[in-house]
């Protein structure tokens, strides 16, 4: 049999194939559909990569003000030297490098290692234009699709080149065609963008800091690590970049309340809840106190319609308190654990996250029906 197929091959005596004109349109809105999808894989592959950056860099910039706000400026009476060292590892190395490592995995992820070096190179042109966290959004997606085409283009060269082309047609004209898209058509219009972004929310009033920590709870709470969850850690984490630290406070006293206010409803409710629930929100206590909003999933998947409006309300509640207390944090996650590296009143911050979870945890157990 392996023969007469082997035969047939290469005779090309065998039935071709044809697609008929409703399999490619159900084909064409299949990739339409996943337009959305994609874009979101190659975003989510560029901060995933750059989030040891931050956690990282925010923590050891966070550390360093323990000695005191002015403690790495050497005209400052407070300097000190370790804490001079931990502002410049944390800012200036993990900081300076995360919208560079940001903007590079989104080009890999998208036209895989010859998008790399152009996506770095346009991610630092970013930081260096201050066209910030937008900036090196747009460094990493024109990398990548620019790498597409040149790929398209360079594939009708010779092959007897083609090692030329990894070692030095990719890089020079990805890199080369990235850094002057960048200098003179993006930094500039962007950096403007960033920076009436950052003075806007810099500038914002009580009433206005309020709602928008009230919004990020509610987000943060629709869908507990969905994409409307990560599009709020997202907009905190790059808002960090740009020296803007308030947001990010309130994602994570919102982030932490789904799994706390689960924890209190299964310990204070336990006619609501079956023992295999009871067990699972013990453990969400960990989970809500290490800011992993996940622990809450499987409760909102069996009971939506009670569970998900009772924990974003809850959500709502921490975020709007903690702008209203004017909390900032410089690394995003770690949970109660940086708590002591918040900027603001540690205990108020503490509070807000207590408030939230406490009016969602209640609530959750009242509106619950009990176990038959």
């Amino acid at each position: 049999i392996p023969e007469k197929l082997i035969e047939k091959a290469v005779k090309q005596d065998a039935p071709i194939y044809h697609a008929d004109k409703n399999e490619t349109k159900e084909s064409e809105e299949t990739e339409q559909r996943g337009i959305g999808a994609t874009i979101y894989k190659h975003l989510m592959n560029g901060v995933s990569n750059m989030l040891p950056f931050v956690v990282g860099g925010g923590i050891l910039i966070a550390l360093g003000f323990l000695f005191g706000v002015n403690s790495a400026d050497p005209n400052d009476p407070s300097y000190n030297e370790f804490a001079a060292a931990l502002n410049t590892i944390g800012d200036q190395a993990a900081f300076g490098l995360m919208i560079a490592v940001l903007a590079g995995f989104i080009a890999s992820s998208i036209a895989d290692r010859p998008g790399f070096a152009p996506g770095m190179v346009g991610g630092m042109l970013a930081t260096i234009g201050e066209a910030g966290f937008l900036g090196g959004l747009v460094a990493g997606f024109l990398a990548g699709y620019l790498m597409i085409g040149l790929k398209k283009i360079l594939s009708k060269l010779p092959a007897s080149i083609e090692g030329i082309k990894t070692i030095l047609l990719y890089p020079l004209l990805g890199i080369g065609l990235t850094g002057l898209i960048m200098v003179f058509v993006v930094n500039t219009p962007v950096g403007l963008l960033n920076k009436a972004i950052t003075e806007w929310l810099t500038g914002l009033g009580t009433g206005n800091a309020v709602l928008l920590g009230i919004v990020l709870g509610l987000m943060m709470a629709v869908d507990m690590g969905g994409p409307v969850n990560k599009a709020a850690y997202v907009f905190g984490t790059g808002l960090i970049a740009s020296g803007v630290y308030a947001p990010m406070a309130a994602i994570m006293a919102a982030g932490m309340v789904p799994p706390l206010a689960v924890a209190i409803a299964t310990t204070f409710y336990k006619n609501k809840f079956s023992p295999q629930e009871r067990d699972a929100g013990k453990v969400n206590y960990i989970m809500g106190l290490s800011f992993i909003t996940e622990g809450a999933i499987p409760f909102a998947a069996a009971d939506p319609l009670r569970v998900i409006p009772t924990l974003m309300l809850g959500s709502a509640i921490a975020g709007g308190l903690s702008m209203f207390f004017d909390i900032g944090l410089r690394a995003p996650h770690g949970g109660i654990f940086v708590f002591p590296l918040v900027d603001g009143n540690v205990l108020f911050y503490l509070l807000s996250v207590i408030i939230g979870a406490v009016v969602s945890g209640l609530l959750l157990g009242i509106m619950k029906k009990p176990i038959q």
